[in-house]
């Protein structure tokens, strides 16, 4: 099955840079503002964008305003390793990371498929910026 996707790959990841690009465009200025975070890109890298990850301030309010636009949002890792049940044994508590404490409340990962069309890219960054505080 996974052989048969294989040379449409190339595709899918272009659209969704493209979809990542505007999404960029339409939230600048807000992230300028410093209401949101946006993906960044490492010099002479590009980014796939299998998620479009931004980062929110009142993520979960900001989620429950898109969700009541049938927007669906995604929260991938919502706890830091540290406090991780698995990694208990460590003696970290929280407190100890307090970036990644402060990612894992922030982080809201935006509809990015390829089959997203312009339309829904702008209703999507529309609503996010109307969400945030």
């Amino acid at each position: 099955m996974l052989l048969a996707k294989l040379p449409r790959l190339a595709a899918w990841n272009n659209r969704r840079r493209a979809i990542a690009g505007r999404y960029g465009e339409l939230l600048a200025g807000a992230s300028g503002e410093g209401r949101l975070r946006l993906p960044k890109e490492a010099d002479g890298n590009h980014h796939v964008y299998h998620q479009y990850i931004v980062r929110v301030p009142a993520r979960d309010a900001v989620r429950a305003r898109l969700a009541k636009d049938a927007i669906s949002t995604a929260v991938f890792y919502p706890v830091p390793l540290h406090l991780q049940e698995c990694f208990r044994g460590l003696g970290y508590r929280e407190g100890s990371f307090p970036e990644a404490e402060r990612a894992a409340s922030e982080v809201l990962a935006l509809p990015v498929f390829p089959e997203l069309t312009d339309e829904e890219v702008e209703r999507v960054a529309a609503s996010l910026l109307a969400a945030l505080p």
